[in-house]
């Protein structure tokens, strides 16, 4: 009898205990209870169901995407959202505060599906993280009314990157290995990561059309592949090469394709392909020769050459001769047009002075002034020491001034005794007969 007392008891206790523990979980509160919906929230962005953007303060119509799937146990259809964002976001459409959005069709279990928002971001909004709220409305088959679900999520205003590829010196020369450096920069808000650029100097990375878009493989690069790293936003880096030009490129434009991959904001992979664009001028080069003085119908004249061994010819041309040191040489400029590849150019320039005439060793400089195809001034000079003779001043006479009225003299002499000896033979045969 104790033993069935003792066992009703506890039984009791047992009883009156349960209640209490379950009170301090709640109703519905047990750790082993799990409450399942038919929706579940997969991610936000800035975007579409196919791609992600960036985006930047002052953008308008965005599309913002929400993706969910059907993780219930039926298909769904009559899918509709409301978009709550904070301040500083608005609906394209200019209309209250919700952003609404539908979904065509159905979605079948399993399945992913996407609602897309048009939203305008404000100028002065911060580039960061913000909450949001989505409401997605949905119907059951073969079930009457609605369903709703709420989903807080978090999403980024990721700025908006924007590349530009430029040469720092856009001009290349013929027949020779040039220096090129080009600049890449991000004028946008969002970084640039990762960034590597190749050379396409290959025929089969360019498309084979009737028109070339290229004429790279004509020339040599020394590289052709950079590792760039990152560039944040409103600022640049710089890579540098070697291209060597061969004498037949010369007077066009040098389309050199690029191409460029990066990661953007999103941490997604960026390939895109660029340009620059350079132009080749011919090879101009010329040198002063010959630099001497001749007496040119008695005027004392510099005379020298100008040889262009490169490969184009020099424009409008001009060779000034100028005094350097105590000459007193005046300075005179000569016009001689074109310096041509397949010949000399001489120059001749007769001598003034300024003042009275100084005669003797003069120092003067040879400059030869001309333009290339680009009518790009260009100067190159010569120094010389010349020595001027006054042309006025009759030398002294010498015995060399003397020598034809003494030859004329022996000769008169020696014909005069020629023909006294024949007079003399002559009586002397008269008087014999």
């Amino acid at each position: 009898m104790k033993l069935v007392i003792i066992i009703a008891l506890i039984i009791l206790a047992v009883q009156l205990a349960v209640p209490d523990v379950w009170a301090q979980l709640g109703k519905g509160d047990s750790p082993f209870e799990r409450e399942y919906q038919d929706i579940k929230f997969l991610d936000a962005y800035f975007g579409t169901l196919d791609k992600k953007m960036e985006v930047a303060p002052g953008d308008k119509n965005v599309p913002f995407t929400i993706v969910f799937a059907n993780v219930g146990s039926q298909d769904i259809t009559g899918i509709k959202g409301q978009l709550q964002l904070p301040i500083g976001f608005s609906p394209a459409d200019g209309k209250g505060s919700l952003i609404l959005a539908d979904a065509e069709g159905e979605t079948l279990l399993g399945k992913h599906f996407s609602l897309t928002f048009y939203v305008n971001l404000d100028k002065n909004q911060p580039i960061q993280q913000y909450p949001g709220t989505v409401m997605v409305e949905y119907a059951r088959f073969r079930e009457a009314g609605e369903r709703q679900a709420f989903f807080d999520f978090t999403f980024k205003v990721t700025g908006e990157s924007t590349v530009n590829l430029k040469a720092i010196d856009p001009f290349l020369t013929s027949i020779r290995n040039n220096d090129v450096t080009i600049e890449i920069s991000n004028t946008g808000t969002a970084p640039l990561s990762n960034v590597k650029i190749i050379l396409q100097n290959t025929q089969t990375s360019v498309s084979a059309t009737a028109n070339p878009i290229t004429n790279v493989e004509s020339v040599v690069f020394d590289q052709n592949e950079w590792d760039i790293g990152t560039i944040d936003p409103k600022s640049s880096k710089k890579f540098s090469f070697k291209v060597f030009i061969p004498e037949n490129v010369r007077t066009e434009t040098l389309h050199t394709p690029l191409q460029l991959t990066y990661f953007n904001a999103h941490g997604d992979k960026i390939t895109d392909s660029r340009t620059v664009d350079f132009y080749i001028n011919g090879l101009i080069d010329a040198k002063i020769y010959n630099v001497g003085v001749i007496d040119l119908s008695g005027t004392q004249t510099v005379i020298g050459e100008v040889i262009n061994e490169g490969n184009t010819n020099a424009l409008f041309a001009f060779v000034t001769l100028e005094p350097l040191g105590d000459s007193n040489i005046k300075k005179v400029t000569q016009y001689v047009d074109e310096i041509e590849i397949d010949s000399p150019v001489p120059f001749n320039i007769p001598v003034e002075f300024e003042g009275e005439p100084k005669y003797g060793e003069h120092e003067i400089r040879i400059t030869v002034r001309y333009k290339d195809d680009l009518r790009n001034e260009n100067i190159i000079t010569h120094d010389a020491k010349v020595t001027l003779d006054d042309t006025s001043k009759k030398p002294e006479p010498t015995a060399a001034d003397f020598a034809p009225m003494i030859i004329g003299a022996v000769i008169a002499v020696v014909a005069g005794v020629i023909v006294l000896k024949k007079i003399r033979k002559r009586k002397e045969q008269n008087l014999a007969h």
